[in-house]
């Protein structure tokens, strides 16, 4: 069995997606420390609570802090909060990574590396993109319903495709050992792309049209719309020379039917009148795409429709 020791990870935002996967990593051995905001008196004294469909567990001593300047330099950086935070990057990002460490990106939407990348540089930025059904239900408490696969891929500037490098095997290794499912892309672009296919129809139509996941996919009209965005989607990608098969477009949608009832991540948040990912998440790929040439109607008016709801919602 080979050890964590020579690792350290940092978990920079301790909610669904942070604290599940900086759970599991420490749970199999490795060294973690979580930063946390509104809970962090409650999991500095309690712990976090795990319920899963993999098995629920409890750790009830994690290195937990209120404060970045109080966290040690680590190898791999985990940014895991919401890219409506990142406004924050610059004050974290220098004191928790060290100077041969990576920061791997697990946000939603697409250009999110170029700003980590202007703080560290890009040599040290990776991306990773999270297919998990997974929602915070209270303080330090998280509950994960479904999939949770990870696929990481290395930034460059200008994403251009960067194959497949020691240090991604590395940590894909350390998640693998936590028994987290992970895949390996040689073009970051390409998987940013993919993971829109799934991210663009769901969370908007759930905010736009108030439903659930399960509740889209039963409506012939809006199963209908689903599939039109997927395309549109494909579309976009085609125009950054970025090729999305047919089958991946039919394997989302009938991995979306199996799904347990799922509210989106987006949905969530506009319940909870936080702020939603417009921009990260519909925003920088239209605009991408438009550069390119490519029209894309359907995106555009969700995009616009988006844009109008977060605004009242934020009153």
């Amino acid at each position: 069995m080979v050890s964590f020791s020579d690792r350290t990870y940092a978990i920079l935002g301790t909610g669904a997606l942070g604290g599940f996967y900086g759970s599991r990593l420490q749970k199999a051995g490795a060294d973690v420390h979580f930063l946390l905001h509104s809970d962090y008196e409650y999991v500095n004294k309690q712990g976090l609570v795990i319920e899963s469909k993999d098995g629920d567990f409890t750790l009830p001593d994690i290195r937990a802090y209120d404060d970045v300047q109080k966290m040690p330099p680590c190898d791999v950086v985990i940014v895991a909060f919401k890219t409506t935070h990142n406004h924050l990057l610059p004050k974290l990002l220098p004191n928790v990574v060290k100077d041969d460490g990576v920061v791997l990106v697990l946000q939603n939407g697409l250009g999110v590396e170029d700003e980590v990348a202007e703080i560290v540089g890009a040599a040290r930025v990776m991306g990773g993109l999270c297919f998990l059904c997974s929602n915070k239900v209270g303080p330090g408490h998280i509950r994960h319903l479904d999939y949770g696969e990870v696929k990481f891929a290395e930034y460059a500037v200008g994403y251009h495709s960067q194959g497949i490098t020691a240090r991604m095997r590395q940590i894909a290794g350390d998640f693998d050992r936590a028994g987290i499912a992970i895949k390996l892309a040689a073009d970051l672009l390409l998987a940013r792309w993919q993971k829109l296919v799934w991210n663009i129809p769901y969370n908007g139509l759930s905010v736009v049209l108030d439903a659930r996941t399960d509740e889209l996919m039963a409506d012939t009209h809006t199963r209908a719309l689903v599939e039109e965005l997927m395309w549109e989607v494909a579309a976009g990608a085609k125009s950054c020379d970025r090729i999305i098969a047919d089958s991946f477009i039919e394997m989302m949608l009938d991995w979306t039917v199996k799904m347990k009832p799922y509210r989106t991540s987006m949905k969530i948040d506009y319940d909870e009148k936080r702020p939603l990912e417009v921009e990260t998440m519909f925003g920088n790929p239209l605009r991408l795409a438009q550069q390119k040439g490519a029209d894309l109607p359907k995106i555009t008016m969700l995009y616009q429709q988006l844009k109008f709801l977060d605004a009242r919602n934020s009153h």
